[in-house]
C-alpha cells in the first residue's frame, strides 16, 4: 500500500467509528480529498488509491491539476471549496461539479448566466461565515434566508451549506450551528470538518468532510 492509500484507510476507519457512534449511515458521508498545492504524482497516487471526489481552492490551480486528467476518470467529481470571483465563472462552470462557496447575489448571477450558456446545471452549497469573521468569505447567518430566496428566483439549486469555523473556537459549536441552519431550510448536505476535526464533524452531521494533510501528508 502507498502512503496515501494507508492514510485513506485510517481516515475511513475513523469516519466509520464516528458514524457508528452517531448512529449514522456511512454511505451518507463523503470524503473530499483536498488536492490544492499537491504534486501531479500525489494526485495520481490518490486516484490510484480509489479517490474520486476532490476539492480545489483556486480555479487556475484546479485547471492545472485536472483539465487534462479529468476526462480519463468518468466518475471523478470536483468541488470548488475556495472563494470564487465572479469573473472566473466561465472556467468554474466548465470544470467543477459543485461549487461550495456561494456567498453573494452577483456570484449567483454570474454562475446562472454561465450555466445557461454552457448548457450545464449542478447543485451548489452556500458558504456560511458562522463565526462572522470579517476576513473570511461566506454569507452572514442572518443573511442566509435572503440569499436562498435569491438563488431560487435565479434557478440555482442549493442543496447544502458549508463552513470554516474560527481557528480559536471549538469547531463542534459551529458544526452544530450549521446543522441547525440546514435543517431550518431543508438542506440535506453539510460540508464541514477538515483534517484536524473531521470526526467531530461526522458526529455533528457532516455529509462532506474536506481532508488534505491527513490524506496527502504535509505539502512539499
Amino acid at each position: 500500500m502507498t502512503a496515501i492509500s494507508e492514510n485513506r484507510t485510517i481516515i475511513q476507519d475513523k469516519i466509520r467509528a464516528a458514524a457508528k457512534k452517531a448512529g449514522r449511515d456511512l454511505s451518507t458521508i463523503n470524503l473530499v480529498a483536498v488536492s490544492k498545492k499537491q504534486t501531479p504524482a500525489r494526485i495520481q497516487e490518490a486516484l490510484d488509491a480509489g479517490m474520486r471526489l476532490f476539492g480545489e481552492n483556486r480555479v487556475q490551480e484546479a485547471y492545472e491539476h485536472w483539465a487534462a486528467l479529468k476526462p480519463s476518470y468518468p466518475g471523478l467529481k470536483l468541488h470548488l471549496i475556495g472563494p470564487l470571483q465572479s469573473n472566473k465563472a466561465v472556467e468554474a462552470v466548465a470544470l467543477f461539479d459543485c461549487i461550495e462557496t456561494i456567498d453573494r447575489p452577483n456570484l449567483v448571477d454570474a454562475l446562472t448566466s454561465e450555466m445557461k450558456k454552457q448548457g450545464k446545471s449542478f447543485p451548489c452549497f452556500i458558504q456560511v461565515n458562522t463565526g462572522e469573521e470579517p476576513q473570511k468569505s461566506g454569507i452572514l447567518p442572518a443573511d442566509l434566508p435572503d440569499l436562498l430566496i435569491y438563488c431560487g428566483e435565479k434557478g440555482l439549486k442549493i442543496n447544502g451549506l458549508m463552513c470554516m469555523p474560527p481557528a480559536a473556537e471549538p469547531p463542534a459549536l459551529h458544526f452544530s450551528f450549521l446543522k441547525k441552519l440546514a435543517q431550518r431550510h431543508g438542506l440535506p448536505n453539510l460540508s464541514m470538518g477538515m483534517s484536524g476535526d473531521f470526526e467531530k464533524a461526522v458526529l455533528s452531521g457532516a455529509t462532506h468532510i474536506r481532508v488534505g494533510t491527513a490524506l496527502f501528508g504535509e505539502r512539499e
